[in-house]
């Protein structure tokens, strides 16, 4: 058995489930974790981030119910409104880091969307993956070639491809895959308890 996650980078709901996540892998160290990318903000979705109106409200929700933080960096993009959210840049950059460190995926994943709604850098910069994998301990150099490389596009399409296959309609969601039977542990938000409870019926 894995546990598979699959987020987007650009989801709120998805950096509010950051610690469950965490808290779930640390108690199951022996399950290994893929992590996948989603394609939130693809094609005409890639618009100014002013275009989505009901981002500070989702946020609000999203730090209530989860206690996830929302930065002064993620604000200023927010109140200037002409970012542009690109889920295919930051499934490249996921891929990369995967790459790189690929038994920390999930860890990074958690860092990766600190980067945004904490210090609201892009995930379509290369220096922001060089920030991310100094501060880990990573090979910067390593990370941001991987990024940046045709073969980051390939990995980035395979997760959205692998996201589909899978049955998401919605980010974040925890599977359990085993062979080919696969459950669903958590949808949107969930404790890592209600994680183990699901986790502890499959068996």
């Amino acid at each position: 058995m894995q546990l598979v996650y699959a987020f987007d980078a650009y989801c709120g709901w998805s950096h509010g489930f950051s610690p469950t996540l965490r808290e779930a892998v640390s108690r199951h160290p022996d399950i290994p974790v893929d992590v996948i990318s989603g394609g939130l903000f693809t094609g005409s979705r890639r618009v100014p981030i002013r275009e989505f109106g009901y981002v500070q409200g989702a946020n609000a929700q999203i730090a209530e119910l989860t206690g996830a933080e929302f930065g002064e960096g993620y604000d200023r993009l927010i109140a200037d409104g002409s970012f542009v959210m690109d889920s295919e840049a930051a499934a490249r950059g996921v891929a990369a880091l995967r790459r790189v460190a690929p038994d920390r995926a999930a860890e990074l994943a958690g860092a990766l969307q600190r980067a945004f709604y904490v210090d609201g850098l892009s995930l379509s910069e290369s220096a922001t993956y060089r920030k991310i994998a100094e501060e880990a301990g990573l090979d910067a150099d390593a990370v941001v070639s991987a990024f940046e490389s045709p073969e980051a596009y390939d990995a980035a399409a395979d997760d959205f491809r692998r996201c589909a296959e899978l049955g998401v309609t919605g980010f974040p969601t925890l599977l359990a895959v085993d062979g080919g039977r696969v459950a669903v542990l958590a949808h949107g938000h969930a404790t890592a308890d209600e994680v183990d409870r699901r986790l502890a019926a499959l068996s």
